[in-house]
């Protein structure tokens, strides 16, 4: 399915692995690939646990409805699976046309996310032009890490030049306050919607040195470097986690670039 994130994903792994430059799929990519005899995809058996949630199938979209919530957690099984093996909803549907999602002992085909990238991150590039951020370990010229990212718009923009991490917060909860950061709908007062992988800033929120400023992950994956943020940097949950582990607060620089 190459769409655009998929291409930038061809232009990461060519990078990183000394191949020429650019996001097409030719011979030497096929040849590289095929050194890891991995199967990109895996069996899964759905547990009593993945069927009972809890899910909340119609979260509203008003912040001060969402605010009076306990958790603000996914929809249903089918989005809790798709994040839980970093892809697509439809991509995990459409890879079981058959299945019973609501019996526990189903056996599903599902993506095999592979191992979390290792090493201490120093420096982060978030490239706007591209819609994508970057992780490099020390001195190292090719990225450990590479994930498309949305990163601001024209009215909310993101920051310009260098910041740094400040702090990782998992299962963060989100404060809205319209006179410091967007106007959501009609409300108009400050308040604190609760935590949960749909809340607008999803997973994880990684605190950056410019005041009110972050990268976190979101509710709507599909559309991630597709679509504007608030100003912040939105990656997918999954990929939001796994910088999470490996940025170090006051020691991983982040750089805004055009």
């Amino acid at each position: 399915m190459l769409g655009g994130n998929t291409r930038k994903a061809v232009a990461a792994y060519r990078a990183v692995n000394g191949l020429p430059a650019g996001d097409e799929l030719d011979e030497q990519l096929w040849e590289s690939l095929s050194q890891d005899t991995k199967s990109p995809i895996q069996t899964y058996e759905l547990t009593a646990e993945d069927i009972e949630g809890p899910y909340f199938p119609d979260l509203p979209d008003d912040y001060a409805e969402l605010a009076e919530l306990d958790q603000i957690g996914y929809h249903n099984v089918t989005e809790m699976l798709a994040e839980r093996f970093h892809m697509d909803e439809d991509l995990l549907k459409a890879l079981n046309p058959d299945a019973d999602f609501e019996k526990a002992g189903t056996e599903i085909t599902v993506v095999a996310p592979g191992g979390a990238p290792e090493g201490e991150v120093t420096r982060i590039l978030v490239d706007k032009a591209k819609g994508e951020l970057r992780a490099y370990a020390g001195d190292a010229e090719e990225p450990v890490f590479v994930a498309p990212a949305s990163i601001g718009s024209d009215d909310t923009p993101s920051p310009s030049g260098n910041v740094e991490v400040v702090a990782v917060v998992k299962d963060p909860t989100y404060t809205y306050n319209p006179e410091v950061n967007f106007k959501q709908g009609d409300n108009k007062e400050k308040m604190e919607l609760p935590a949960g992988p749909n809340g607008p800033v999803g997973n994880v929120w990684i605190d950056l040195s410019k005041p009110t400023y972050g990268i976190h992950g979101t509710a709507l994956p599909n559309l991630v470097s597709k679509s504007e943020s608030h100003g912040c940097v939105r990656l997918t949950n999954w990929d939001v986690g796994r910088l999470a582990e490996l940025v170090k607060a006051k020691d991983t620089k982040v750089e805004f670039v055009d």
